[in-house]
């Protein structure tokens, strides 16, 4: 195992970096021009349908749109020719409206973009408002207890989709402030970007309140602080510190803006890239599929060059010198309501578990149809009329574990291929530029729906956010000056390894792992919405918000209950990893 610092390998890491951009690009687009091919369904039918509806079109009528989309030379013709025509600026024309498809494209990809920058600026603040107290706290050395983290963890477990739902309705229905739905203007942009920004701004702001105690409880905080410089120029030192770690996290934060905002953009009705991918998919439109996915990837690893190069720009010459100090966290006392916090918060799910076993959770009664919590009903019940507290006690094992399953496997492969350094990087960008939703039709066209297929999907692009932490981590840790110290006293790679890469990486992992465990359940539940994962009349609650979100309006309580649920997940699962000793002066 190399520990020389990054810049001194030069030439060949950016080689490296250059060769896992080029498989993974062409990969991926290999196997999207696989795609109506794998399905099992007659490509032809499906751009017929798309096009007319037609549920029983005659052979003669299929046969004429295979003749015409030439679907019987195979994809690697098709792939061929569509990359040819790039060469001349000409993407091809849809198969569904017969359109060329470069406008529909650049057009979808200018909303996105904007929509996405939008966003980001949400996503900033924040994550600002959520590390303040931290910041200013051990900007004054006052950071006396560690923080549980309920507040972000809750927000992080928002459901977009639901968050849009509301804005959309109390913003933009009901006081009138924001348009409700199209792209008309900067005004269009304002409700969608708070329903995108919130829920990653808490996930960017807990990772970075948990990243920063280390960055004050290094040596020349103390130093500083001693000296008496002002409170303002340490916390921009320490920021600087702890973004270096949580800024390659943007990363897929910043392509799921644009390619993953597939619900909030229906929900807003906005032409954005997403929303065409996943239409052009859907109807096995290939050629503006292939389009979008290209976006994707090039907007992918324009942001990883970009996020690299601030990265860099932040720790300084530090980096390529080797003279990084190590980040270790203070042991902080942890606060004293967080045992009350986690108590509670488990009790209570554990009560809505235990009454929903004790319930019939397959019961129709169309006489009961969207009742609202009622002692016969305490959570009421959905638009079947099944009751919503047996339908969420008997989707709680499913869910967590499913989640688990998959949080533990995306983990676990983003800690492998992240430590593959530059190679893992430009694979990592790629990767990310994948929709979850686009993952999930390519393996569900070879498995079939289920929610062990949808499960791969997510496992597919869902390592992609622990391997950009890994990768950085280990950068950071490999150009640290013990690490160099261990280096010349003889240590071997397998002693480096136990007792500096992994103790530096797996604490960030697991934490990082944890908070996401919820947006984990979303995604998921995201796949079984549009029939590629858990089937109805399976209850879990990500498919119980999917199912019930149409009704959020008239019936409010079939989406708050499965959405407490989940925040109570969310908070028992941050509170797991607050550490340090349960008492302090």
């Amino acid at each position: 195992m190399s520990v020389t610092p990054d810049g001194a390998r030069g030439l060949p890491t950016r080689w490296r970096a250059g060769a896992g951009r080029a498989v993974a690009a062409t990969a991926l687009l290999t196997a999207v021009a696989f795609l109506p091919w794998l399905s099992g369904t007659d490509p032809a039918l499906t751009v017929l349908r798309a096009r007319s509806a037609e549920q029983d079109p005659t052979p003669a009528q299929l046969a004429a749109v295979r003749e015409r989309l030439g679907l019987d030379e195979g994809p690697f013709v098709h792939l061929g020719r569509w990359l040819e025509g790039l060469g001349r600026g000409d993407a091809g024309t849809s198969w569904v409206s017969g359109e060329p498809v470069l406008p529909q494209v650049t057009t979808a990809f200018a909303v996105s973009l904007t929509l996405m920058l939008g966003a980001l600026a949400v996503t900033v603040a924040v994550a600002a408002l959520v590390s303040a107290r931290t910041l200013y706290l051990g900007s004054r050395q006052r950071l006396l207890r560690g923080r549980a983290g309920a507040g972000a963890a809750v927000l992080a477990a928002l459901p977009k989709f639901l968050l849009a739902s509301l804005l959309a309705t109390v913003c933009g229905v009901w006081l009138g402030w924001f348009p409700s739905q199209g792209w008309t203007g900067p005004a269009s942009m304002v409700l969608p970007a708070l329903a995108l920004g919130v829920p990653s701004g808490a996930m960017i702001g807990g990772l970075l309140d948990q990243s920063l105690p280390a960055a004050f409880h290094e040596s020349w905080a103390r130093t500083w602080r001693a000296y008496g410089l002002p409170p303002g120029r340490i916390a921009r030192t320490a920021l600087r510190r702890a973004l270096s770690g949580v800024l390659p996290q943007l990363l897929p934060t910043v392509v799921g803006l644009v390619g993953g905002a597939v619900a909030v953009e229906k929900i807003f009705n906005i032409p954005g890239l997403g929303r065409l991918a996943l239409e052009a998919a859907v109807a096995q439109d290939l050629p503006p599929l292939q389009t979008a996915t290209l976006a994707l990837v090039l907007l992918g690893v324009g942001a990883g060059l970009a996020i690299q190069a601030l990265r860099r720009a932040l720790l300084g010459p530090a980096l390529r010198d080797g003279a990084l100090p190590a980040l270790h966290a203070p042991a902080l006392p942890r606060p004293r309501s967080l045992p009350w916090i986690t108590g509670c918060c488990a009790l209570a799910l554990l009560t809505l578990v235990v009454a929903g076993l004790l319930r019939d959770p397959l019961h129709v009664d169309t006489a009961a149809r969207l009742l609202p919590p009622s002692p016969d009903h305490p959570l009421g019940t959905d638009p079947l009329g099944r009751d919503l507290l047996a339908r969420l006690g008997h989707g709680a094992l499913r869910t967590a574990s499913v989640a688990l399953a998959v949080t533990a496997v995306s983990a676990l492969l983003g800690l492998l291929i992240g430590a593959a350094t530059q190679a893992g990087a430009g694979l990592t960008e790629v990767v990310s530029t994948l929709p979850a939703v686009l993952a999930g039709l390519l393996v569900t066209a070879v498995t079939g729906p289920s929610v062990w297929g949808a499960a791969c999907a997510v496992c597919l692009v869902g390592w992609t956010p622990y391997a950009a932490q890994t990768s950085a981590l280990l950068e950071q840790e490999r150009a640290s000056g013990h690490l160099l110290a261990s280096v010349s006293f003889g240590a071997g790679p397998g002693y480096l390894l136990r007792h500096h890469l992994l103790p530096a990486v797996l604490p960030a992992l697991l934490r990082n792992a944890l908070l996401r465990l919820p947006t984990t359940v979303l995604v998921l539940a995201s796949l079984g919405f549009l029939g590629l994962g858990e089937q109805p009349p399976t209850p879990e609650w990500g498919r119980l918000l999917s199912e019930n979100q149409p009704y959020a309006e008239l019936a409010p309580w079939t989406v708050l209950a499965p959405a407490a649920a989940l925040a109570l997940f969310a908070v028992l699962t941050v509170a797991g990893t607050t550490t340090g000793p349960r008492r302090s002066r």
